[in-house]
């Protein structure tokens, strides 16, 4: 086995991915995404308050997914996903949904949000189809519509 091949650190890994969100910018998309299914727009302070961050993290964030196309902000206003946006947002969310109903029907509970948060940003997308469709067989609770 040659081992200078594959072995990364995490960081060494989300680099290699190239991917255009970071596990942060996820995190605050995901949210954003999550909140705007109930408001065409969220705020700053919104942001804030369900993170646990402070605005000014937020704003910081908030100015990076604007610059890569995924939400348009006003300033000292509302945040407002691009289609950009939506399409990456709606993924994220389906993304959280499956790997949560893994995890409940593996471990019998109804709540794994912290186990959630902290696996969900490195597991691609294959996996992920894979995880549905094995929860699928696990419970007939998540069973194929997961949305």
């Amino acid at each position: 086995m040659n081992y200078s091949d594959g072995f990364y650190t995490m960081k060494g890994y989300e680099l290699n991915a190239g991917g255009e969100l970071t596990s942060a910018m996820e995190d605050y998309l995901e949210m954003i995404s999550r909140l705007t299914r109930q408001n065409e727009s969220v705020r700053v302070s919104d942001l804030s308050k369900m993170l646990h961050v402070k605005a000014s993290s937020v704003t910081k964030m908030v100015q990076q997914l604007g610059q890569s196309g995924f939400i348009q902000a006003e300033k000292y206003g509302d945040v407002y996903l691009t289609d950009k946006g939506r399409e990456a947002g709606n993924y994220l969310l389906y993304r959280h949904k499956v790997i949560s109903c893994f995890l409940c029907a593996l471990n019998h509970s109804d709540n794994e949000l912290e186990q959630v948060e902290k696996i969900e940003h490195f597991l691609d997308r294959t996996t992920v189809k894979n995880l549905e469709l094995l929860t699928a067989h696990l419970t007939e609770n998540c069973s194929g519509d997961i949305k």
